[in-house]
């Protein structure tokens, strides 16, 4: 698939087609695998470990799984690896924010889950280390936050979405983030995208630059895996300085991320239009499990 042509929004995320087992870590037969107890499983590929998200069904972000995930990358830097690839279950890299938990939690609970969730995407986004994403199957929201942070993002082919519509549930747009997607994507396009809340279909998140490569399920993890590889081959000091220069307008987001972008977004989140919102989000997918069910 090529870059190009014009993208258009979608709105339903379908239910997660079919890929290798759920559970499974995609890995080579000389990859080391350590199942985690907790949300991570790590997979060792030479100088790139694997972080696997693993919090089951979904992966869906809570203050668990981003403290799990903080962690592992703290642990991978300190271990002295060359690359850290993310990835996520056949199917579903992460659905974003745990609405249903986060909807129980008072404001000093909540507060510490947006101070954590921030420091999480500046860990992703300054990371001294190159960071790939495979994404393995629905990328919407919180899950695509992270994502468009890492160096290289590589989407699964099939019935996948990817995208940030924070909107749509009532949140508005970060300015750190806007300025992490228009560092990928461009400002136009950041701001057609944030606006919309519009969820892309593989060749649309492909043709807007908001991915680098579609391929088959099987291939996403093992093409991420190449193009890191070959990265940390490269002359490493070399490397480092240009990718340091390069990611400079992240480092200056980031620098500006403080206790008023919290309060802002506490503010929003406790707003009747976002509660209502995303109550009525969490009935849409209580719903949607329910017809599912045999």
């Amino acid at each position: 698939m090529r870059r190009g042509e014009r993208w258009t929004s979608s709105r339903q995320v379908p239910h997660a087609s079919s890929g290798p087992r759920r559970g499974e870590p995609f890995c080579s037969s000389s990859a080391r695998v350590y199942h985690s107890p907790g949300v991570i499983t790590v997979v060792e590929h030479g100088r790139v470990r694997e972080l696997s998200l693993a919090r089951r069904p979904v992966n869906a972000i809570n203050p668990e799984l981003v403290a799990a995930l903080r962690s592992h990358l703290r642990a991978a830097r300190r271990d002295g690896c060359g690359a850290i690839l993310l990835s996520g279950r056949p199917g579903c890299f992460s659905a974003g924010l745990d609405v249903p938990e986060l909807l129980q939690l008072d404001r000093t609970q909540m507060r510490a889950m947006w101070q954590e969730f921030f420091a999480l995407l500046s860990d992703v986004a300054t990371s001294e280390i190159p960071i790939g994403t495979a994404l393995t199957g629905h990328s919407p929201a919180g899950g695509a936050v992270i994502a468009i942070g890492t160096d290289y993002r590589v989407l699964a082919e099939g019935d996948f979405l990817i995208g940030l519509n924070e909107v749509e549930v009532g949140l508005p747009m970060p300015e750190v983030v806007h300025r992490m997607l228009s560092h990928v994507v461009g400002a136009r396009t950041a701001e057609r995208l944030e606006v919309t809340g519009a969820l892309l279909r593989p060749a649309e998140a492909l043709r807007c630059g908001l991915v680098d490569e579609v391929v088959p399920m099987a291939d996403v993890v093992p093409r991420t895996l190449a193009w890191l590889d070959r990265v940390v081959a490269t002359a490493p000091a070399a490397v480092a300085f240009t990718r340091r220069q390069a990611r400079q307008p992240l480092f200056d987001a980031f620098a500006t991320v403080d206790g008023a972008l919290v309060e802002r977004m506490l503010d929003a989140w406790f707003s009747q239009e976002t509660q209502a919102a995303t109550r009525a989000l969490v009935a849409r997918l209580d719903k949607d499990r329910a017809s599912r069910r045999p």
